[in-house]
């Protein structure tokens, strides 16, 4: 006879029994689930990928029907749009619920980018002076050079790479230059009513509105910001140091960066820009400044030891007026990337990468040579493979490449 605390002990062994056996169904069904989720994302971020790599081999020509891929389902978009002087793509691969978004700066890939320094054609030699390396193709109003002799100096002089003669107009700058300073798609929000993420750092999406702080005051300090914003002002900016700023546009007619400052922004202005001391800006970084007043004077000032990774542009002015544009990079610097100056520039910090400019000066405590430069290395040849320049030419043959992802 069977007592009933056995038929009882029973009963538990069961229950446990079916709640071990219930809990393994219940991890194997997670674990299924689990699986199919990682497998789904990871079959949307190649779906995003191979997205990207399409609109990079259309040449970002929109595309306005939706990409399906027949195995799985995964549907996919893109579109493109301008983020200062850079090209913006955006893409997004969904399915059902899932959707995976990435967002990159792109662009000009340019075969065989060899030119290291075009002086513009008015008739002037180049002058030379003290120890001068430049590496690349070099294009100026006459295939011989001459050499001057300042301060007594022994010249060393080394050119490697092919001599033509240039054209008196510069290469011809894209559209999109000067579009920035014309029209922008943006929504002008005061700094109060933006909310921040952890009270303190103002983050916006590339997939959202554009977000433009109007300045009141001239001086901006102790801000942390970082993606789709614009920061602007009628008259002036100064932006100190204790900033932190990635992937930001300033526009104003004049702006200053004060001595130590570093990070990733474009900066835009009509009158005047003025980078101090030791200003680092990372890669891809723009200075420019666009003159489109015939009389007037503005000025690009680079002091000592700054470091720019990307591009330096001044233009806007016509030919019997480049003496009202001048462009200045003081010694013991570094431009990675090109340099473009519709005036008179003034180069004593190497660069590795090209220089464009319609006329060239040098200057000592003494005096000032035309057509000179002296002390100085432009190669080409160091700039970085991984390296894509701004897209300020129209190039038919245009063959666009990820610059930066930013989400």
């Amino acid at each position: 006879m069977i007592k009933a605390h056995s038929l009882l002990y029973a009963v538990y062994v069961c229950l446990i029994v079916a709640v071990l056996c219930g809990g393994l169904l219940l991890l194997a069904n997670l674990y299924n689930q689990l699986n199919l989720y990682y497998v789904t994302h990871e079959s949307l971020y190649i779906s995003n990928q191979s997205t990207v790599n399409y609109a990079l081999g259309t040449s970002l020509v929109y595309y306005e029907d939706v990409l399906t891929e027949e195995n799985t389902g995964i549907q996919s978009q893109f579109s493109v749009k301008n983020h200062g002087l850079l090209p913006l793509l955006l893409t997004k691969s969904f399915i059902k619920n899932d959707t995976v978004s990435s967002v990159h700066f792109v662009g000009q890939k340019v075969a065989n980018t060899t030119t290291a320094l075009y002086m513009a054609n008015f008739t002037q030699a180049l002058n030379l002076s003290g120890n001068v390396t430049i590496k690349g193709d070099v294009f100026m109003p006459t295939e011989r050079t001459k050499e001057s002799y300042i301060n007594n100096k022994p010249n060393i002089i080394n050119i490697q790479g092919k001599k033509a003669i240039s054209e008196i107009q510069l290469p011809t700058l894209s559209d999109k230059c000067k579009s920035i300073y014309e029209t922008r798609n943006s929504a002008k929000v005061n700094w109060n009513d933006f909310e921040k993420k952890n009270d303190s750092i103002y983050v916006n999406s590339f997939f959202n509105e554009t977000i433009e702080f109007q300045m009141s005051s001239t001086i901006l300090d102790s801000k942390i910001i970082k993606g789709n914003f614009i920061i602007s002002s009628n008259d002036s900016i100064y932006i100190r140091k204790n900033n932190v700023l990635e992937d930001v546009i300033i526009i104003a007619p004049k702006i200053a960066i004060e001595e130590g400052f570093e990070g990733t922004i474009q900066v835009f202005a009509k009158e005047s820009i003025t980078l101090e001391k030791e200003v680092i800006l990372h890669y891809p970084s723009v200075v420019a400044l666009y003159n489109p007043i015939e009389d007037k004077k503005a000025f690009i000032q680079i002091d000592e030891a700054v470091k720019i990774a990307g591009l330096v542009l001044l233009f806007g002015n016509d030919i019997i007026h480049l003496d009202k544009n001048k462009l200045e990079i003081k010694e013991k610097g570094k431009i990675m990337g090109n340099i473009y100056c519709s005036g008179i520039l003034t180069l004593k910090s190497d660069v590795y990468g090209s220089v464009y400019t319609s006329k060239l000066n040098h200057k000592t405590s003494s005096s000032t040579y035309s057509n000179t430069l002296a002390d100085i290395i432009i190669d080409v040849t160091k700039k970085p493979n991984v390296f894509i320049d701004m897209p300020i030419f129209d190039n038919k043959n245009t063959r666009y490449a990820i610059i930066k992802k930013v989400l």
